[in-house]
């Protein structure tokens, strides 16, 4: 459990101090800045404060964020320092919305900023690199992140000794150090950022979270009484600032104390008290692992259902487990807690996830070894292995492909048995001369009877196909690049084996797309954690940077039978594939929601439209498979076009099948 914990704090670290900190006294703080926006000052002066604005409420209020930073833009102009400050504040807006774009920003932002030589300069560029590298965290590893802190953002704050920025980084760094069970040398850079913090900012954010971080790392080390030491200092800066939003980290740390201390009782209301602040101030991330802690004191004590369904209120929020350590962790927790509590067929499935998550892991910890890359790799055994793998990945497209042409012939059977149906159909009703209505409600009965074997078929079809790729081609893939990663750390230069890294990122992007035929075939989020993840996830996955979509659930009951939820995810795909591929929108809104029996999908978009008069004619068969899932839930769709944009509005009945 001490493990998990602090896997949980490193992400609370980066959540919150990816960015920059404020003062603890927020409001004359927020007063002033907004003052300077109204005032008649200087136009630098105004931009400065709008974007210190943008980033204080990047995370509360993304609206107010987005305002103030687009106020700030207007007075740029030609000045090349406020735009590279532009850059760097839009990079901090998109960092936990759009890790991509923010990265694109944060490098754009560090690219101007090398070539002005000051102070201001300076520390921003240090910042701007400590916050790329945390956009690089998933992709590329702590690694990579602890690189870019020593070798870039470390340096350019040591320019200027005594800088807070220095400071900060230090205690960043010992929070990474943390994670990987270095305890001792965390403390050793929590001490040297005490050393600036308290001599030159006794009052600052940055001491405050030092203190904090300083506490967390005794309570791993389960030395309570020095934990105590520094969770007052943070309670005596904290103390004169009740309504601060950081007051919800101090509880964190608190309740760390309290469950180091055994003292899980005492815990709970510390914890209900820190969530009070967490959804006060839209800290989702931070709410989640009180919702963690919450869950380990519920079991201690023995309230197992109430342990249970607080742990699987955690996988469906989904904040926390976005990161697959993290998933794995809870899936393991929650094999554990149904053992205990005699649930053994539901204890035997969480530990089949946990197990097929975990043999998808590069299980070995990172170690904190920077400059040992010194052997060379021999470039004809390279190309050997290069050669082989592209071997067996054409040879895994030809068998796709063969899969692909038998879906299609089992489609094409299907559509003959619809039309043979039919036509014994009319000849029944000649023969007959059964009334008109009758006539109708049979026909409807069969093509929905035919459509449902057609969208169970494709399904089962695309499950199959998908389950091949993902576990077959994708782990032996991604197995592959695990390897080739591993190897390369002990063995490569990186300055030296360009070409060899060149490759293994095209490995890496085959691998991404053969992860992205396989989730368009499946999507294992709906199959994990419902309808609404799923559709998020989609929406995710669809964002580009010249389209931005926005995505809103409305009331979505989480017990929908599954093959409903397939079908109305299918609509939500077809018709978000549609807008992007045709419209030429830049924005979208994809609207969720479910009243009773009645769910409603309304799709809006800002693109070139069409001619509606002409959609019937030339219905495309997107709108064709589109109109058989609606008719197959007993819906009704309506289609609104012009030349400002589309509007697509369905009404589906959850009980129509």
């Amino acid at each position: 459990m001490k493990r998990l914990l602090i896997l949980l704090n490193l992400f609370l670290s980066f959540g919150v101090q990816s960015q920059q900190l404020i003062p603890l006294d927020e409001r004359p703080y927020l007063d002033s800045l907004q003052n300077i926006v109204r005032s008649n000052g200087t136009t630098t002066s105004k931009a400065n404060a709008a974007f210190l604005l943008s980033n204080y409420y990047r995370n509360i209020d993304s609206v107010s964020s987005k305002k103030y930073l687009e106020s700030g833009k207007i007075f740029i102009k030609s000045d090349v320092f406020l735009s590279a400050k532009y850059n760097f504040y839009e990079a901090q807006y998109y960092l936990d919305r759009n890790k991509a774009k923010a990265a694109v920003l944060y490098q754009k932002a560090i690219n101007t900023l090398s070539k002005i030589k000051n102070e201001e300069s300076d520390l921003l560029q240090a910042s701007a690199w400590y916050s790329y590298g945390v956009t690089q965290k998933d992709k590329e590893g702590y690694p990579f992140l602890v690189k870019t802190i020593l070798e870039k953002s470390i340096p350019l704050a040591k320019k200027y000794e005594n800088s807070r920025n220095l400071g900060f980084l230090y205690t960043q760094f010992a929070v990474i150090l943390t994670y990987n069970a270095e305890l001792k040398k965390s403390e050793a850079y929590n001490a040297k950022a005490l050393q600036i913090l308290e001599k030159y900012y006794p009052n600052s954010s940055e001491l405050f979270f030092t203190y904090l971080n300083y506490s967390n790392n005794f309570c791993y080390q389960a030395k309570g009484d020095e934990a105590k030491k520094f969770l007052d200092k943070a309670e005596a800066l904290i103390s004169p600032y009740p309504d601060a939003s950081v007051n919800a980290f101090y509880y964190y740390a608190k309740t760390l104390y309290c469950i180091t201390r055994q003292k899980n009782p005492e815990a709970l209301p510390v914890i209900e008290k820190g969530l009070s602040y967490a959804k006060r101030f839209n800290q989702n991330l931070l709410a989640q692992m009180f919702y963690f802690n919450k869950y380990d004191i519920l079991r201690k004590l023995k309230k197992y259902n109430e342990a249970k369904g607080t742990l699987e209120d955690i996988l469906t929020e989904k904040s926390l487990v976005l990161d697959l350590n993290n998933r794995k962790t809870i899936y393991k927790q929650l094999s554990s807690l149904n053992e205990e509590m005699g649930n053994t067929k539901e204890a035997l499935a969480w530990e089949q996830k946990y197990s097929k998550l975990n043999d998808s892991l590069n299980t070995e910890n990172v170690k904190l070894e920077i400059n040992k890359i010194e052997s060379k790799f021999n470039a004809a055994e390279k190309e050997r292995k290069i050669a082989t793998l592209n071997a067996e990945k054409n040879q895994k497209e030809l068998e796709v492909n063969k899969k692909n042409s038998y879906l299609w012939g089992l489609s094409l059977i299907l559509l003959l048995v619809v039309s043979l149906l039919i036509f014994l159909y009319i000849i029944f009703r000649k023969n007959k001369k059964i009334s008109e209505q009758k006539i109708n409600d049979i026909k409807q009965k069969e093509e929905l009877s035919l459509t449902k074997a057609i969208l169970e078929g494709e399904e089962r079809e695309r499950e199959r196909i998908a389950r091949d790729l993902h576990d077959g081609l994708g782990g032996m893939l991604a197995g592959v690049k695990i390897n080739f990663s591993t190897w390369s750390a002990s063995h490569l230069d990186p300055q030296k084996d360009q070409e060899f890294y060149k490759i293994l990122g095209q490995l890496d992007n085959s691998v991404g797309e053969l992860r992205h035929v396989a989730r368009n075939l499946m999507p294992e989020s709906l199959l994990n954690f419902g309808l609404e993840t799923a559709l998020n996830d989609l929406c995710e996955f669809y964002n580009r940077k010249d389209i931005e979509i926005d995505f809103q659930a409305i009331n979505i009951e989480k017990n929908l039978p599954l093959n409903i939820q397939l079908n109305i995810y299918r609509i939500a795909q077809e018709l978000l594939a549609n807008a992007i591929k045709h419209s030429e929108a830049t924005n979208i809104l994809l609207q969720c929601s479910q009243s009773e029996k009645d769910f409603l999908i309304t799709i809006e978009d800002n693109g070139k439209g069409f001619e509606s008069s002409k959609e019937p004619k030339n219905k495309s068969m997107g709108l064709r498979n589109l109109k058989n899932r609606v008719d197959y839930l007993k819906g009704n769709m309506e289609i609104s076009s012009d030349s400002q944009g589309t509007t697509i509005n369905i009404e589906l009945n959850i009980n129509g099948e």
